[in-house]
């Protein structure tokens, strides 16, 4: 097996086992990276959602509240308007969702369902639970939901939802008094949930990690063909040269072209010295044939 080829195989050999473990490091990055920018996308839609529902406690349910005797207004619901917000921005986003997931919800649309369920359940069993993150199948593919526990800390809350006898009545006439009753000082009645696709984050993940793969792919063909450029310049072709003018000798022809070469590298100081000795093989045949 000729001495480049034996080095192109090895270079080759090398270049996988580089590119296997920088895809394996890289790919490792590049989806940690994509999951914690999932879950701080999540957060920020928890927060805006908090954010809604301090604004409408604030300064909606406010300039509501006398209207409020002659009809219910829902708008000056917290739970209401948050979801109101995210169903608007759903319509430009409509992987990206929000539910105040509720066992026993005023508004049935509110209802928790299917795995909200387990949701919910997980805050009543572990009642320091602050925050829930974990992942589920979607429509479009795999989502990471985060859930926060909602709990009556705010007395305020029960002169709607105690009794059906301390509701007010307007709010029976829009929702009725089969639902939204009963619920106790520091009772978990529900559960604050986002759902976040992966499947943006990761296809850009994905993305970098293949450009960086042809990165380094058109680096190492471009190093490739240099490398053996010069190997072949530097090294092969000297060395040919300096072999035909070897088997030339060996087989008699004192007659043959010295190696030019000039440097000081090996393959020129190698040249130099087999033409002293070339020289020197002359001259001693030449003493004897004298």
């Amino acid at each position: 097996m000729k001495l480049i080829l034996k080095f192109n195989l090895i270079l080759i050999f090398m270049f996988l086992i580089g590119l296997a473990a920088s895809f394996y490091i890289a790919n490792g990055l590049l989806q940690k990276n994509a999951r914690e920018e999932i879950r701080e996308n999540a957060r920020i839609m928890m927060e805006s959602a908090l954010a809604v529902r301090a604004y409408t406690v604030s300064q909606i349910k406010p300039l509501l509240d006398t209207q409020m005797r002659y009809q219910f207004l829902p708008q000056t619901v917290p739970s209401y308007s948050a979801t109101e917000y995210f169903n608007n921005l759903r319509k430009s986003f409509p992987e990206y969702m929000y539910k105040e997931a509720t066992i026993n919800p005023t508004n049935l649309r509110d209802r928790a369902d299917g795995w909200e369920v387990d949701v919910v359940s997980h805050f009543h069993e572990n009642a320091d639970a602050k925050e829930l993150v974990g992942e589920r199948q979607g429509a479009t593919g795999p989502m990471l939901y985060l859930a926060r526990p909602m709990r009556i800390t705010d007395g305020k809350c029960l002169a709607c939802h105690s009794t059906v006898d301390a509701a007010p009545q307007t709010m029976i006439d829009k929702y009725g008094p089969a639902n939204g009753f009963g619920w106790q000082f520091k009772d978990v009645i529900g559960a604050q949930i986002v759902s976040v696709p992966y499947t943006l984050p990761l296809e850009r993940a994905n993305s970098a990690l293949r450009s960086f793969l042809y990165l380094l792919v058109g680096v190492f063909v471009f190093l490739f063909v240099t490398v053996n450029f010069l190997l072949y310049t530097l090294v092969v072709s000297p060395v040919r040269r300096l072999r035909s003018i070897a088997d030339k000798v060996s087989l008699g022809g004192m007659d043959a072209p010295e190696f030019t070469g000039s440097g000081s590298e090996e393959i020129a100081s190698l040249g130099q010295s087999f033409n002293r000795m070339r020289r020197s093989l002359v001259e001693a045949l030449n003493m004897l044939q004298d």
